[in-house]
């Protein structure tokens, strides 16, 4: 039964939709808000119009997020993946963001910056294969590549299919040791529980196709493991930067992806596409999403 909270959430998402579109410039009158601010300008000499309106905008997104993201991750854990380069307040701010929708963090992997580097893929190719012998012969396709299988190994380590978590098993601990002790990522300590979504937080831009493939690869590799695989990254991230070079890689079929996590607005789009991962993999949301600035579905 459709209720009057449902249709009141619903519209609310739909104004922060398309009030993102227009602060980040994603929306229908992205080519006109630039046009109003520059006249506003001229006319008045006050150019920080365009700020506080900006600023009036994450406001709101700020007060309505509680009512919005209540509840969307209850009972749901979520392990954060941070490539080399990651914002930490960025990453506090969406680890409150997780709690305040009613998920936990089930840990913090830091990805080190051997891991994604391609000089480096040689060590990577061997850690791969020495860990594939201590798995079950189906549990990473055999015909992965280096960094795909990389991923697949470090995606069994730290998530499940299973939407309520599962228990870490001695096999993952293994896993996490051994990338840990061979420098490719900082191990997280104590960790209890695998978690089915998986928040992969993009760093330094490399700007070149070798670490294109690297995130591509790995992120393959997440989401063969994990229920859900959000790929999440700021606003100059989207459009050309490295999360929207990854769009048009054939593995954003499996990973959903959000920009503008720099914005609040960002951040409330990146919990509702994480709760959309659990039953719906892909889809490109954020500043510059494809599909839209938040998924309303």
């Amino acid at each position: 039964m459709i209720t009057l909270r449902h249709h009141v959430l619903t519209i609310v998402a739909v104004f922060l939709a398309l009030a993102a579109g227009i602060v980040l410039g994603g929306g229908p009158l992205s080519e006109v808000g630039p046009a109003v601010t520059a006249a506003r300008s001229d006319q008045t000499g006050e150019p920080a119009e365009g700020k506080a309106a900006a600023d009036y905008n994450d406001s709101f997104v700020t007060a309505m997020e509680p009512a919005i993201a209540s509840g969307r991750l209850a009972d749901r854990s979520v392990a954060v993946v941070t490539v080399p380069g990651a914002d930490e307040q960025v990453v506090a701010a969406l680890t409150e963001s997780i709690a305040a929708a009613g998920g936990t963090v089930s840990a913090r992997y830091r990805l080190a910056d051997d891991l994604v580097d391609p000089s480096q893929k040689s060590l990577v190719d061997t850690l791969g294969s020495q860990l594939l012998t201590q798995q079950s012969t189906d549990a990473v396709a055999a015909d992965a590549s280096t960094y795909d299988r990389i991923g697949q190994l470090i995606g069994l380590a730290v998530s499940t299919k299973e939407a309520e978590g599962t228990d870490v098993t001695g096999k993952a601990r293994a896993i996490v040791e051994a990338v840990s002790g061979a420098g490719l990522m900082e191990e997280p300590g104590a960790v209890e529980r695998r978690a089915p979504l998986v928040l992969l937080v993009l760093g330094t831009d490399a700007h070149d196709e070798g670490s294109d493939a690297i995130l591509a690869g790995f992120a393959k590799g997440l989401a063969a493991q994990a229920t859900g695989v959000v790929m999440a990254g700021t606003v100059p991230d989207g459009g050309t930067g490295q999360l929207g070079r990854f769009r048009a890689d054939p593995a954003a079929a499996s990973v959903a992806s959000v920009d503008g996590i720099d914005t609040p607005s960002g951040r409330l789009a990146t919990i509702m596409t994480l709760q959309r991962s659990l039953t719906t993999p892909g889809g490109s949301f954020g500043a510059s999403g494809s599909d839209g600035a938040v998924p309303l579905g």
